[in-house]
């Protein structure tokens, strides 16, 4: 496969070069997927797809243009690049724009030391079948649970390949095997639905099919009986399932997009205090069997491991070439791209500094206050970093989970959350965030 897809964009750079672009980057990808789904002991679907995409970035000047295709043939892979530099040529100035140095490329990587393919065949559909059929009666046999929705178990691999008009070469292989499948406890308006899921990039990885199931349904069976929470000020414990998405939230504004637009409540923060003295953020993209591993960038540049945060300073942006050039810096080896758009800055691995205390340890801190299992909907204004989402979970009375919770909504602002963050210890290490389960005191909540 790599050497069909780096024949591809060999293609594309030549289409490119007799079209008149000055410069281009080619992406080629190319994905294999088979999932199964399961209803009530039965086969609902399966579903088995192949293909292969190309993009093509070109640059006439500084002027550029993106297309992408799904057909191969030599015919349209002209066609691409005779309307790509068409567009170029109509597009607004932007002196941001342009490939990476030659001396920038990564060299010499070492692909298998990351462990990003299973070597391991293909799974057949009949074995993703019995998964789903397993994680399905496990849920079911947990006392309190109705009925579950459909299981899916799936295997899938994507190779991609990138090089440039100006020497980088390169490309890898990605492979998930999954199962997952939400389980649902009582009936009509007094439903409630809890979900579980697991991905491993090594078949072998995965937890059993009906250790996902039985998790499943002892979730659903946990929120039975629901009701909502007092309103008022309290402590919020997120849950580890959820708590990636409050340093989500730290990592989107020191993303260079949002710094170049001026969209950022971190904007004026650099190599100030955003997190306690005592925590970092880790990026790591060459960590091993991880999904966000990599040896290189969007744009070629070599990956490495840097602190975004340090010791509760913030440290540097995340940045690609463009936004880097934007803002007077040099790229961060961010870069991420698909076939249909150009590079953009975005984070792969990363860490949150764990703590000295058990999930069970702050909950007893807590007291009275929110364990949050579940956020909906989201209103967080990038600017100013007030926050205001919808939770499920459970409250807590006496450091003891008292009854479950729907229906309520907290809030506060991000910039006074991260100063007060208190994280457990219990980060799942497999994940591409780890992050902790997180304590916040003091923040609002809306329900009875």
């Amino acid at each position: 496969m790599k050497a069909k897809l780096d024949s591809l964009t060999q293609q594309l750079l030549d289409a490119a070069r007799k079209a008149g672009a000055d410069n281009a980057d080619a992406l080629a990808v190319a994905g294999t997927s088979l999932s199964i789904d399961v209803l009530k002991g039965a086969l609902e679907h399966a579903e088995r797809s192949e293909g292969v995409d190309i993009g093509l970035r070109v640059m006439v000047g500084h002027r550029q243009a993106n297309v992408s295709a799904s057909d191969t043939s030599a015919d349209t892979i002209e066609e691409m690049a005779h309307r790509a530099v068409a567009m170029a040529r109509e597009a607004p100035e932007d002196p941001t724009i342009g490939l990476a140095d030659p001396s920038q490329y990564a060299r010499d990587w070492d692909l298998a030391a990351l462990e990003l393919a299973d070597p391991s065949d293909e799974p057949a559909p009949d074995a993703l079948e019995e998964d789903a059929r397993t994680a399905e009666q496990a849920a079911l046999g947990v006392e309190g649970v109705s009925q579950v929705q459909a299981t899916s178990a799936g295997y899938g691999r994507t190779d991609i390949f990138l090089a440039t008009s100006n020497g980088f070469a390169g490309g890898y292989g990605r492979t998930t095997r999954a199962v997952s499948l939400a389980a649902i406890s009582g009936t009509g308006a007094e439903m409630e639905r809890e979900f579980n899921g697991e991905s491993r990039i090594f078949q072998t990885d995965l937890p059993s099919a009906e250790e996902i199931g039985r998790i499943a349904g002892e979730r659903a069976a946990a929120r039975k009986g629901a009701k909502q929470p007092p309103t008022g000020t309290y402590p919020v414990l997120f849950d580890e399932r959820v708590s990636a998405s409050i340093i989500g939230h730290l990592l989107g504004a020191i993303n260079g997009t949002s710094i170049v637009r001026g969209s950022s409540f971190l904007r004026d923060r650099m190599s100030q205090q955003v997190l306690p003295a005592h925590l970092s953020i880790i990026e790591d993209p060459l960590r091993v069997r991880a999904t966000g591993s990599r040896p290189f960038d969007g744009e070629g540049l070599p990956t490495g491991r840097r602190a975004l945060v340090e010791n509760g300073v913030l440290n540097g942006w995340v940045l690609d070439l463009a936004t880097a050039r934007k803002l007077g810096l040099e790229s961060t080896a961010n870069a991420g791209r698909g076939t249909g758009a150009p590079p953009s800055p975005g984070v792969s691995n990363m860490f949150l500094t764990s703590g000295d205390k058990t999930h069970a340890d702050l909950m007893s801190d807590m007291g009275t206050g929110l364990l949050v299992t579940g956020l909906i909907g989201s209103t967080v204004n990038p600017n100013t970093g007030d926050y205001s989402r919808g939770a499920s979970g459970f409250w807590v009375e006496n450091g003891e989970i008292a009854y479950p919770v729907n229906e309520c909504t907290i809030a506060g602002n991000l910039i006074d959350m991260l100063l007060r963050i208190i994280p457990a210890n219990d980060a799942e290490p497999h994940k591409s965030r780890q992050v902790p389960s997180l304590l916040i005191e003091g923040m609002t909540l809306a329900g009875s």
